[in-house]
């Protein structure tokens, strides 16, 4: 493994009213409204840091009064400590990862444990804080994390700003930024590091999580000199994270052959195996085209987020299914016989009817197109003017136009933005024609650069080939937990293949494909989830702690352990029963 060199590290202490788990908050003020700046448009490295730990868990964790959290899973106790931050730097990469290592004050000496993480989505570098930062941090576990090249340290050219290491708003050329887009003009926009950092990062993942290991390694020497080197030999490295970061450390295994990791947890991984596996690009970029007229099928009804309050599907829907039919794809006549071809098709395509029903929320949400035109532009390799299929970000002016960076969202970005935009006053624009179905012609050309063999199509391809996740060590004790209902990942394309070929292979590998969990715990509030779903977090924990019992206490590595058959809560509040974990 590539040694990682230390650059300048920014050092701060946590103790009081702003501790390392929720800076302070605690569990009702992590679920109030966002921690407030005394000067929006100055806030303080202090405020944004408290803020992006709220959005961070907010982003990722039920923190719904129904939900259990602190309750009957997880929990939110004060924990201090120190935190160390640096811009680390890949060998070769043009843009850095941010990591950091959060160090309790309670870190247990006996039993020296060091988790590992990397952030969910595209998230900044407090993203998986939920996952391993619960629950490393109450046992004495130092947690190191990284950004993984993504993150929302966005670039505004309109007045040459970025984010400096601090989480602070700084000029080219004033200090060090988390990301520094190539000079031009105030015109060209907003960057974005995971589109635009020209490093195809998601290829990296692996090496950004061992990086961030060895980091933290490096500020537990630096804090307990007396008991210095720590190393993978003395110290256990416990790899997870959720989603993309799941993603991430199972990308990390497969760089593992020297027993670096002491066991790996990863949470609705975006995985892709080569072999039988889908890359999310694709499914993404088809789901986009196709989901909007299956969702109008009769049989999603009652589906949460698929009907209006006249109980028909969104006009938007309607109008995809008519524009297949006009392209040729589909050949009935009325919508019920269009959506129900449609259905028909994605099923063929291996969608099954839960996935397509929890994936409503992602199709109204318009995710599929989003995530898809950022992910293409980084595949690409593109930087903010020449983003393929004609789209940009750019700030969002009056009647949903391009217009002028409002200062305070500029100001509160490192703290709120998702690290992929529209939200948080930046918009993505383009990709659009005027006709009744304007989003398709966008759509039509992300889904080319999978399907066809142009010069642009054969680097997309080349660089998602370049994601795939390799073969981890035979001896590493590796645990894959996946809803069952997961609508953004579907289990058929990620997990399940991945699952299949690392047991072809004999690998030590557990996996629980939970019954009732979705992707996204943080919409179980939301009306219809909650009474359908169950929360995946408390089955990550719960792994998690299978693990350390291993790891410290001596308990046998399973070779099989039986998936719990829990039960959604309806509409009454979690209970331990309901997740079927005792």
């Amino acid at each position: 493994m590539h040694e990682l060199e230390l650059g300048k590290v920014l050092a701060t202490e946590h103790r009081g009213h702003d501790d390392l788990l929720s800076a302070g908050l605690g569990l009702s003020g992590l679920a109030g409204l966002p921690a407030p700046f005394a000067n929006p448009l100055a806030p303080t490295a202090a405020e944004l840091r408290r803020r992006a730990i709220q959005a961070s868990w907010k982003g990722i964790a039920d923190l719904g009064p129904l939900g259990g959290y602190g309750r009957v899973y997880g929990g939110v106790p004060d924990v201090p400590g120190r935190e160390y931050q640096m811009f680390a730097r890949l060998p070769g990469a043009r843009s850095p990862h941010r990591v950091l290592l959060q160090l309790p004050d309670g870190f247990d000496h006996a039993k020296r444990c060091l988790v590992v993480t990397a952030s969910s989505g595209s998230r900044g570098i407090y993203g998986a804080i939920a996952v391993a930062g619960a629950w490393g941090l109450p046992r004495g576990c130092a947690v190191a994390y990284t950004d993984k090249g993504t993150g929302s340290g966005y670039f505004d050219y309109s007045d040459d700003s970025g984010v400096a290491l601090d989480g602070r708003r700084a000029k080219r050329g004033e200090q060090e930024l988390e990301f520094e887009p190539p000079p031009a003009g105030a015109g060209t926009g907003i960057a974005v590091k995971h589109a635009h950092s020209g490093d195809n990062p998601e290829a990296d993942w692996g090496r950004d999580v061992i990086q961030a290991a060895q980091f933290g390694l490096a500020m537990l020497d630096r804090a307990y000199p007396g008991e210095a080197p720590f190393t993978a030999q003395n110290t256990k490295i416990i790899a997870t994270g959720i989603s993309n970061g799941g993603g991430a450390v199972l990308q990390a295994a497969g760089l593992d052959h020297d027993g670096f990791f002491a066991g790996v947890v990863a949470l609705e991984p975006n995985v892709y195996a080569a072999d039988g596996g889908r890359p999310l690009y694709d499914y993404a970029t088809e789901a986009a085209i196709w989901l909007p007229c299956a969702l109008a099928d009769a049989r999603f009804d009652d589906t949460p987020m698929a009907r209006g309050a006249t109980r028909q599907p969104p006009p938007a829907w309607s109008l995809r299914c008519a524009s297949l039919r006009a392209q040729g794809k589909l050949q009935g006549s009325t919508l019920a016989e269009q959506s129900a071809q449609a259905r028909h098709y994605l099923q063929q395509r291996g969608w099954n009817d839960a996935a397509m029903a929890t994936a409503a929320s992602t199709t109204a949400f318009d995710l599929w197109r989003v995530v898809t035109a950022g992910y293409a532009s980084a595949y690409l390799r593109r930087g903010p003017a020449d983003m393929p299929c004609g789209f940009h970000y750019a700030a969002m002016g009056v009647g949903a136009l391009p217009g002028v960076t409002e200062p305070m969202a500029r100001a509160a970005w490192w703290a709120d933005a998702s690290g992929i935009p529209p939200g948080n006053g930046v918009g993505l624009f383009g990709g659009v024609n005027v006709s009744p179905d304007p989003t398709l012609l966008g759509e039509d050309c992300l889904r080319a650069l999978w399907t066809g063999d142009e010069p642009a199509a054969q680097m997309l391809q080349a660089s998602i080939a370049a994601t795939a996740a390799k073969l981890p060590r035979a001896d590493l004790p590796l645990w894959v937990v996946h809803g069952a209902d997961d609508g953004l990942l579907p289990t058929a394309f990620t997990s399940e293949p991945y699952v299949a070929w690392l047991r072809e292979e004999g690998r030590r590998l557990l996996y629980w494909k939970v019954p009732h969990a979705q992707h996204f715990d943080a919409f179980l509030p939301l009306p219809g989830f909650g009474e359908r779903h169950l929360p995946l977090l408390p089955y990550g924990y719960a792994a998690l702690d299978r693990l350390w019992a291993h790891l410290y206490e001596g308990a046998a590595w399973p070779t099989s352990v039986p998936t719990p058959a829990g039960h959604p809560r309806g509409a009454s509040v979690l209970t331990r029963e309901s997740l079927g974990l005792d």
